[in-house]
C-alpha cells in the first residue's frame, strides 16, 4: 500500500522534469523505494499514473487560483498578476519534453491539460478582466473576449520555451514584460495614477 497523494506528487515532479515517456516506472519505483509490483497494485497502467499525477497538479494549481479570485475585496488587476506569478513558477519546472510527450503519447492527459488551459484563460482570467472593466479599472473600449483569445490565450505556449527562457530571465522579469506591461496598456489612466502594478 502506498500513499497515493505522495506518490502522485513525486511522479508529477519527475515527469515534468524528465518527460513522461523518458522517466520509466522502474525509475519511479526506485525513486519511491518500492517495487514495480506495488505500483501496479495501485495503478493499472503508466498512462493512468501520467493522467492522475497531472490531475493532481492541476487541481492544486486551480485551488490556488480560486483562493486568489475569491479573496474578498481583492483588486482584480493585482489578482491577475498574482495568478500569473504563481503560474510562471509552475511553468518554470515543466520541461518542453513533458508537454510534447503528452501531445504525442498521452491524448487523455493532453485533453486534461488543454481543458485546464481553457478554464484558466476563459473562466478565471476572463472573470477578473470583466470584473475590472465593470469597476472602471480597464478601459471600456477593450474587448475582453478578444483580449483573452489574442493575448492571454496564447501564454500557455510559454511552457514550450520555458527551459531556455528561465535560464536567461527571472520570473519577475518575465511577469513584467508579458503581463504587467500589457495590463498597463489596457487599464484606465485613473487606475494607473492610484495603483502600483508591481506590488500585488
Amino acid at each position: 500500500m502506498i500513499n497515493k497523494d505522495r506518490f502522485l506528487e513525486i511522479a508529477i515532479s519527475k515527469f515534468t522534469r524528465f518527460g513522461c515517456k523518458r522517466f520509466t516506472l522502474d525509475d519511479l519505483a526506485h525513486e519511491m523505494g518500492i517495487s514495480k509490483k506495488t505500483i501496479y497494485e495501485n495503478f493499472d497502467t503508466k498512462e493512468t499514473i501520467v493522467n492522475d499525477s497531472l490531475d493532481f497538479l492541476l487541481k492544486k494549481i486551480e485551488l490556488e487560483i480560486i483562493a486568489i479570485t475569491t479573496k474578498k475585496g481583492a483588486n482584480p488587476i493585482l489578482s491577475i498578476i498574482e495568478i500569473y506569478r504563481i503560474g510562471f513558477l509552475y511553468v518554470k519546472s515543466i520541461s518542453p519534453t513533458y508537454i510534447n510527450g503528452l501531445r504525442k503519447y498521452y491524448p487523455k492527459s493532453n485533453t486534461l491539460y488543454s481543458d485546464f488551459k481553457l478554464r484558466f484563460t476563459h473562466t478565471y482570467i476572463k472573470g477578473l478582466l470583466v470584473k475590472a472593466q465593470k469597476n472602471n479599472l480597464i478601459k471600456a473600449t477593450i474587448d475582453i473576449d478578444l483580449t483573452c483569445d489574442l493575448y492571454f490565450g496564447n501564454l500557455e505556449n510559454l511552457s514550450l520555451i520555458a527551459s531556455n527562457l528561465y535560464e536567461k530571465y527571472t520570473v519577475d522579469e518575465i511577469l513584467e514584460h508579458l503581463i504587467i506591461t500589457y495590463l498597463r496598456g489596457i487599464v484606465t489612466e485613473e487606475y494607473l495614477k492610484e495603483n502600483d502594478l508591481l506590488t500585488p
